[in-house]
């Protein structure tokens, strides 16, 4: 490291001093991109000496200094008093020397080595130390990192960081300056008898050309990378020696003894090369300088930027000899000198506007190619040579004058034109110049450039680029520390004349006495001036949008078919949410907890939930997390039914890989901990990203899916429109459109006076921090604003000379709004200095001069440490108290937006805002001392967003800015801020009450009853819920700043109302920029949006390819993330760096997603929501809601032992049949007349589906379950068989012949091959023949034996086809049987299930009609089994008859245990225990039907009617089969027909099931409808044959059916509310409606019917009446006088032949005008029926 004493120039080995300190640059670790332009590369070939060595290399190396020049003298610092100061010793008195502790135990920590140290007064021995390997260089001489860090291995500190201050610690007694590489000599190591041995010499310098090497390589391969930045890095201070990292902390002169002469030259030596395959020719050497290095900054970002814009990308590269070629080395030159040309005197050079100019130049001049991809053609133009560069860029650079001075003739190499340039510059003859280019263009030799950058202006702004923020914050703290900047400050004090602290002594004894003035002012306040009145907040729709959106999202990962999170299997939800280190954004999140989820996730009552318990639940991403997350790890690990949710908020802020951080170092936290396996590969743990600039988290390598990105609605698309907002985001975009509106002041400016007045103190003061001048500045600017302002101070009017227009204007806002207003009421004014330590001496500074005069009760300073808890004065902390009615003498206000309507100076100090959001009453932000170095993207949002507002949509803020803003606001985070978002809202005066309260309260004059002034709960931990809607009668103006709070506001005041807060709460605050990033913000690129759009999005990402396009004006937040994972790439300290597969494209986490937003927009209340309703929908997925009814018309008689297990066969037939219908689902259809019956009130609802009446319980482990349900259990059973294919199935025809249908039936199996087992085929993979059953003898404890038919339609999801966990794991053959049109999707998603497809042209029949079919296909089926026993030569009678019909319903199944000691208890069953004690059951072959009750009967056997779930005996029902024509009441029907066929019908009692509602699809709900869209009612289903009429597009049968129901008082009006006179009904039953009474009867010989002996029916009813219908049959029954009769048949014919078969004319009397058929068209084959009267 050189030495750097200011205005020596040395003339000696300058050559090593220049490479060693390019080489470090090179290897820098630079953390972002740096705006740096220049950049220089020095070559030129040394002689070599006779011994192969350069002239000027030393052997020795023990002097630091010069051959030529004495040393210079050294002034060893003073040993503190008391330190040991014997040679070999520490200052702590211990040994250090190699011979006394070569066999004693050293402690070396990971990462250091043993150094011997050679230290001049023990030149026999060597003092042992460990030293960071880093900071150490490797076998050939490099890589070794600027700076030192070592431990002292005597008494073990640890943590020195300038070799300077290790050196008087070890008592090495220099005379010369201190430095490593003379006295780091030699690498110690253990050798096998454990003894530490001296080791190789420590390779300071490489061999031979060993420095032209090293700049070689780095410059010809631009895929070396400089390692990434840690904290560990070089040393924080740069103390007279030159660091290329950081060389700007210490800005010396460079020879006072000239006027003007540049006190900074930072120097870009870049040579410029043709872009070629050959990287070891036609490049010259690099030359070697003397002199003072230290004056000499080096960057490659130039060169860098030289090289990516001749690296074509592959796509131009896939044409073979493409004409497609970057830009010649000689345009890039030109076209750089071009841009410094036009850049104004103050302007810095941009390397993003150089590339752009770049890529401009080069798709121009390829247009026609990048389009077409033609082959070779002609150039239209030749190209530019090297011999006309030189006079083409003194032409281009002639244009400024003495701006940019070209250096191309007469200069044969560039060491030449870098003598001629610092001749120049000491001479003084560049004083008005800012840049020189220098260009060799020798024959034979490539062409080279660099670029020698003058300006001060320029230098310093490139200088303070160069370093990282984290350096420059370093940096500015050491000029504090040191009092470098003592000057500065003086300097400063003495302005007007001594004015500053000479008025400070002058007006103490005046403030006295106006101080006790200002305090019985604000004793006189009367505080029951305003009343409040309380409002709940709500949350605002766009922000339950958003909420839905990640549910949405959430919903998605559960359903993809990668099974990656399993919904169905967690039964509640517990979150975890991880905020930047900062105290005030901690409290923020902990408020909005309390009030928006505990509740609901805790199962706290909300009066119960406290700080601590919220506290659970937030986490500060410091080093306590560590033990947070690993606690949620192992909860996790035991809790496999909680889903975790891990909320990473404000997640941009830590994106370092947490291989790259220190240990001691909060960063890279996040990636240690989320990105750990434990939490990646844990199935219940989801990661929600939250953030206002997901632009580097959007990446080439992300985490993230794309399709797992949630963006905020876009106000530029209108978005917001759609749900309906009442209020309207104020952000970036808005802010750039009150500069261009013209009509006002423009909310957004620079202050020209306080520019001028910095720059001219740059320029005094070249050796100091811009920062610390600006910051200087600003403060001086506020203490003498506070001093004019306050009037306190004789001749106040010429301070104004001291200060600012605008800087007065903020003091006199704060001083007067308070003062004004009867409460108080005030403003806050935002000072952003991101250093610490400036924003300790600026808050000491202010207050101070508030101290002197006596302003301490007017407003309070603030100083805002992002590590701090937030602290005011007890005075200001009793005012909120004040407003917010607060009892609590401890209370304190924790967050900012508690803060509302306090005058107050807020100093917002850290590198970056940490998601803190402020209070509404935020009038001017002051940004004026920001860096403006760092231009990314982020970076510069995230500073603007702390202007962030919510407005009401119905105000409109000034100069009213369009939705289109020309901000990337294409959507709504596209120019975002902080993450202050979400807790933005509560502020203002009178705020809210408790923390608990989060309400939002208005503030009311009693005198004004009708002007009430809003304020909004100041805190952001009350409610973040946007402004909420104020009563209609009180128009208020209500803006929440904050998205998330509700927030008090004042409401809309009257003219006169004196309140400067309430008036201006709607108006967003003014925002004061620096003016070089006031002119970077507010210019357009060429796509017009903003140029730091274009800027890289983060310091930790790099751009993937200088051929980029541009960012679009129209693109959506979707578009942006794909073109930021396009051409962005994580640099190798990001976290996302590790995340790339090998042939893969993408390595995406499946749990993982992403919301972003602008900032204070209310993110936080959002995925707060969504927390709750995904915990809500958890619970929701755990329960069902089933049908709540219980049984109708009952009152049993016990026939059976209630302990019985199985019915008795005997007794069932002396138990007489049950006629009345007990399902409630029956409550509105016709009752079945029986001896005995009494009627029950009906009650007529036309729709009884909706209004049946359900409960909702939980399920239990037998549940069965649709589409949605994903366990791991059940991924066998859906189809996840590794044996086979997903989808893997086979169809098969099956036909059969039924006599009924007078036709063969061919249906179609869809048979899986995990299921073709269950049947026989005539040859593997043949036809099918049969559906195997199995033997009435057979048994196993792990078989269901009954096939299992479940007919369904348009249930295809919510339908509960999934048995696995019902059938307890038992095997089982399930059909579902489907409609023809349906077999596809339900094949899609049930692709493991057989299914049964019924015919086409039973694809618009109803539910008798699969019934129907499956029973005959049973039938069937069960005697070709019969057939294939016999064959085998087994017993044919022996096969199982029976199968099960099961609605697709069923849910859950109950059995009573009479057993319990408080009566019959009911609990949860598997279905496979139901149906095996079933089929279990003694004698059940004398049953023809089987089934189970909904919840209620006591005697536990019955024989009525049955439902839903049925167990039935197609061998003993063979002749009694189901109305296939039916829609409704078919199972009643059936019923009726078994049972007066003589066949047992048996319900078990003792066990339940219970039907979910499921309000989708189901064969109930055929629609009737129209051929036109006409409304039509059930008196129009059936008109007079031949009628014009309008025809329906429905079923005959069905129309028929609906036209009995709803209209049967008018057919039978003998019949209605006449019980006692029922209908008599043959071989069939209708509903006839819930009035009408209907007694059943069989016609068949030997039937079992109800004696019917002196009954007088008002009515006969003959459906489609068969042969064993005849007229003395009907004889047997009487008929009221005036009965009706209904004859139903399916044409005119057949009605006409049953009418003279049945000799129906004899004692009935028809009319023409009595014929109708139903209102179907010819081709949709109507029903016909006749009506007449009784004789």
């Amino acid at each position: 490291m050189g030495n750097s004493y200011a205005g020596q120039m040395r003339t000696t080995r300058f050559e090593e001093v220049l490479h060693n300190s390019i080489e470090a640059s090179l290897r820098s670790n630079t953390v972002v991109p740096r705006p740096v332009f220049s950049q220089l590369y020095l070559e030129t070939e040394q002689p070599l000496a006779h011994d192969g060595r350069t002239e000027n290399d030393d052997e020795d190396d023990e002097d630091g200094s010069e051959s030529n020049s004495p040393p210079i003298p050294y002034q060893m610092k003073p040993p503190p008093e008391g330190c040991c100061t014997t040679d070999g010793f520490c200052q702590a008195g211990r040994d250090l020397r190699l011979s006394s502790l070569a066999s004693d135990p050293l402690d070396v920590p990971p990462g250091f080595m043993l150094v011997g140290v050679k230290s001049p007064s023990l030149p026999e021995n060597l003092l042992v130390c460990a030293v960071d390997r880093r900071f150490l260089p490797d076998e050939r001489g490099h890589n070794a990192l600027l700076g030192f860090s070592g431990n002292c291995i005597g008494c073990g500190e640890k943590g020195f960081r300038y070799f300077t201050e290790f050196s008087n610690h070890i008592n090495l007694k220099l005379s010369t300056q201190p430095k490593k590489q003379k006295h780091l000599k030699y690498h110690l190591y253990r050798n096998n008898q454990g003894v530490v041995v001296k080791g190789a010499p420590i390779c300071w310098r490489g061999h031979g050309k060993r420095y032209m090497c090293c700049i070689w390589q780095l410059k010809w391969f631009p895929d070396l990378k400089c390692r990434p930045h840690t904290n560990a890095g070089p040393p924080k201070k740069r103390h007279k020696g030159w660091s290329p990292e950081s060389s700007a902390n210490s800005l010396p002169e460079m020879g006072r003894r000239r006027k003007g002469l540049a006190k900074w030259t930072t120097t870009s030596l870049c040579s410029s090369i043709l872009f070629s395959t050959s990287i070891n020719t036609g490049h010259g050497p690099l030359p070697q300088l003397t002199g003072n290095v230290s004056e000499v900054l080096v960057s490659s970002l130039l060169q860098s930027c030289y090289l990516s814009s001749q690296t074509l990308p592959r796509v131009y590269q896939h044409y073979g000899p493409s004409p497609i070629q970057p830009l010649s080395t000689e345009m890039q030159i030109l076209l750089t000198v071009y841009y410094l040309v036009q850049l104004g005197p103050d302007q810095v050079p941009l390397i993003e506007d150089l590339e752009q100019i770049f890529m401009r130049s080069w798709r121009e001049s390829h247009l026609s190619e990048i389009r077409q991809y033609q082959q070779p053609q002609t150039p239209s133009q030749q190209p530019l040579t090297p011999s006309q560069l030189p006079w083409l860029a003194q032409l281009a650079a002639s244009s400024c004058g003495e701006g940019v001075v070209v250096m191309g003739e007469q200069i044969g190499t560039l060491a030449q034109g870098i003598q001629q340039t610092f001749g120049r510059l000491m001479e003084g003859r560049l004083e008005n110049t800012n840049y020189v280019v220098i260009i060799v263009t020798a024959p034979g030799q490539e062409t080279q450039s660099c670029v020698v950058v003058t300006g001060k202006h320029q230098c310093r702004a490139l200088a303070e680029s160069m370093y990282s923020p984290s350096e420059g914050l370093k940096e500015i703290n050491h000029q504090l520390s040191t009092n470098v900047a003592q000057e500065l400050i003086h300097y400063c004090n003495s302005l007007g004349q001594g004015v500053s602290d000479c008025l400070f002594f002058t007006c103490t004894f005046v403030c006295a006495e106006q101080a006790i003035n200002v305090g019985l002012f604000t004793h006189r306040c009367n505080p029951k001036a305003l009343k409040y009145s309380v409002q709940w907040r709500e949350v605002r729709p766009i922000q339950l949008a958003v909420a839905r959106k990640l549910l949405s999202h959430v919903c998605a990962i559960a359903d993809s078919s990668t099974q990656n999170l399993d919904l169905g299997s967690f039964d509640r939800v517990s979150f975890l949410i991880l905020v930047p280190p900062s105290e005030v954004t901690f409290q923020q999140t902990i408020f909005h907890v309390i009030l928006c989820v505990l509740e609901e996730l805790g199962g706290l009552d909300q009066e119960g939930v406290s700080q601590r318990e919220a506290e659970r639940y937030v986490v500060k991403m410091d080093q306590s997390a560590q033990a947070r997350i690993d606690s949620l790890i192992q909860e996790a690990h035991s809790n496999s039914y909680t889903l975790y949710i891990l909320v990473h908020d404000h997640a941009h802020w830590d994106i370092n890989s947490g291989s790259c951080s220190g240990p001691d170092s909060s960063l890279g936290l996040v990636d240690q901990l989320l990105n750990s396996r434990q939490v990646r590969d844990a199935p219940n743990i989801l990661i929600l990203h939250v953030t206002s600039f997901p632009f580097a988290l959007q990446t080439q390598y992300t985490r993230i899916s794309p399709y797992n990105e949630i963006h905020w609605p876009s106000a530029f698309s209108n978005d917001v429109d759609l749900y309906h907002e009442r209020t309207r985001y104020f952000g970036v975009s808005e802010l750039l459109e009150s500069t261009r509106s013209g009509s006002s002041l423009p909310l957004m400016r620079y202050d020209s006076s306080f520019e001028s007045m910095a720059s001219a103190l740059e320029e005094r003061f070249p050796k100091l921090h811009s920062a610390v001048i600006r910051t200087t500045v600003l403060i001086q600017h506020y203490c003498v604003a506070l001093m004019a302002a306050s009037g306190r101070i004789g001749g106040s009017h010429n301070l104004h000379k001291h200060t600012s227009v605008e800087t007065m204007e903020i003091v006199q806002s704060l001083l007067t709004a308070a003062q004004q207003c009867p409460a108080h009421h005030g403003h806050m004014v935002l000072l952003r200095i991101p250093s610490l330590a400036l924003a300790a001496w600026a808050h000491r500074r202010l207050s101070r001069v508030r101290r002197q005069l006596g302003l301490e009760e007017s407003f309070e300073i603030i100083l805002g440490n992002p590590n701090q808890a937030l602290n005011i004065g007890q005075s200001f902390t009793d005012q909120i108290k004040t407003w917010l009615k607060i009892q609590d003498a401890a209370w304190v206000p924790r967050t900012y937006l508690e803060l509302e309507a306090l005058p107050c100076i807020l100093i917002l100090s850290g590198a970056e805002p940490l998601g803190e959001s402020l209070p509404r009453s935020l009038k001017y932000c002051d940004l004026r001392v920001i860096n403006c170095s760092y231009l990314q993207r982020t970076t510069l949002e995230q500073e603007l967003g702390l202007a962030a507002y919510l407005v009401r949509a119905e105000s409109r803020p000034p100069h009213n800015p369009g939705p289109g803003s020309d901000l990337l606001e294409s959507d709504a985070e596209k120019l975002s801020s902080t993450d202050n978002e979400d807790e933005e809202g509560q502020e203002n005066g009178e705020m809210s009450c408790t923390r608990a309260d989060l309400l939002k309260y208005t503030i009311q004059s009693p005198s004004q009853s009708q002007t009430q002034v809003q304020p909004q709960p100041p805190s952001q931990s009350f409610q973040y819920p946007q402004p909420q809607p104020l009563p209609s009668a009180q128009s208020r103006r209500q803006h929440s700043k904050s998205t998330s709070s509700g927030s008090l506001s004042p409401q809309a005041s009257s003219p006169h109302l004196s309140c400067s807060w309430a008036r201006g709460v709607s108006r967003p605050p003014s925002v004061l920029l620096p003016r070089a990033l006031y002119d970077i913000i507010t210019a357009n690129d060429s796509s017009g949006l903003p140029r730091c759009t274009s800027f890289l999005p983060h310091m930790s990402v790099a751009w993937a390819s200088s051929f980029r396009p541009l960012l679009s004006k129209m693109m959506t937040c979707t578009e942006q993330s794909l073109y930021y994972r396009q051409w962005t790439v994580p640099r190798s300290y990001h976290m996302d760096s590790s995340n790339c597969t090998e042939g893969r494209s993408d390595n995406f986490h499946p749990r993982r997603l992403l919301l972003s937003g602008p900032p204070q927009v209310g993110k936080t209340e959002a995925y707060l929501h969504f927390l709750g309703i995904l915990s809500r929908m958890l619970i929701r997925l755990m329960e069902v809601d089933i049908y709540d009814e219980e049984d109708i018309n009952y009152s049993g008689v016990q026939y059976h032992p209630p302990s019985a297990s199985w019915p008795n066969p005997d007794i069932m037939k002396t138990m007489p049949f049950d006629y009345t219908i007990h399902d409630p689902k029956y409550d509105d259809i016709s009752s079945v007349y029986s001896p005995g019956y009494k009627p029950r009130n009906p009650v007529r609802q036309e729709d009884v589906y909706l209004r049946r009446r359900t409960s909702r319980i939980k399920l239990s482990k037998y549940a069965a379950y649709n589409t949605y349900h994903h366990c791991e259990q059940c991924h066998q059973y859906l189809g996840f068989n590794p044996r086979y294919q997903m989808y893997e199935s086979t169809l098969h025809a099956f036909t059969f012949t039924h006599l009924l249908l007078g036709e063969e039936i061919q249906l179609y199996f869809i048979i899986p091959k995990s299921k073709e087992h269950y049947f026989s085929f005539s040859q593997p993979g043949g036809q099918l023949e049969s559906m195997r059953l199995p033997l009435t003898s057979d048994w196993s404890p792990d078989c269901i034996k009954s096939p299992i038919f479940t007919p369904t339609t348009g249930r295809h999801e919510h339908g509960l086809f999934n048995l696995y966990h019902a059938m307890d794991g038992a095997s089982h053959l399930h059909i579902l049987v489907v409609k023809e049109y349906e077999m596809a999707v339900y094949k899609k998603y049930w692709p493991n299930h057989i299914m049964l497809v019924l015919p086409t042209v039973f694809n618009g029949a109803g539910i008798g009609a699969a019934h129907f079919l499956i029973k005959e296909l049973s039938y069937h089926n069960l005697e070709l089994e019969r057939s294939r026993r016999l064959e085998g030569g087994g017993p044919a009678g022996d096969v199982w008859p029976f199968i099960i019909l099961a609605d697709d319903s069923c849910v859950m199944w109950n059995t009573v245990d009479l057993d319990a000691r408080n009566g019959p208890v009911e609990h949860a069953v598997s279905l496979k225990q139901v149906l095996q004690h079933m089929e279990a059951c003694p004698e059940l072959a004398h049953y023809g039907l089987c089934g189970i009750r909904k919840w209620s009967s006591r005697e536990p056997f019955s024989k009525g009617h049955l439902h839903d779930f049925l167990l039935l005996n197609v061998d003993r029902s063979q002749n009694v089969q189901y109305d296939q024509n039916r829609f409704t009441c078919h199972d009643v029907d059936l019923t009726l027909r078994l049972h007066s066929a003589g066949l047992l019908v048996c319900r078990f009692n003792s066990f339940s099931v219970m039907k979910k509602q499921i309000a989708i699809g189901g064969y109930r709900t055929f629609i009737i409808k129209t051929k036109v869209d006409v409304e039509v009612g059930p008196s129009q289903y059936v008109c007079a044959p031949d009628s014009k009429h309008l025809f329906l597009a429905t079923p005959a049968q069905l129309l028929l059916e609906k036209y009995l129901q709803h209209t049967s008082q008018k057919l039978f009006p003998l019949s209605t509310k006449n019980y006692t006179h029922p209908v008599l009904s043959v071989d069939c039953y209708l509903n006839l409606g819930p009035e009408v009474t209907v007694c059943f009867v069989s016609s068949r010989p030997h039937s079992f019917n109800i004696s019917t002996a002196g009954l007088l029916f008002s009515g006969l009813l003959l459906c489609f009446a068969d042969s064993f219908v005849t007229p003395g049959f009907l004889k047997k029954f009487s008929f009221l006088k005036g009965a009706t009769l209904c004859v139903i048949s399916a044409d005119r014919s057949s009605l006409r032949q049953t009418v003279g078969r049945l000799e129906l004319e004899e004692e009935w009397r028809f009319r023409l005008s009595d014929e109708f058929q139903t209102a179907n068209a010819k081709e949709d084959r109507p029903l016909f029926f006749l009506t007449g009267k009784h004789i």
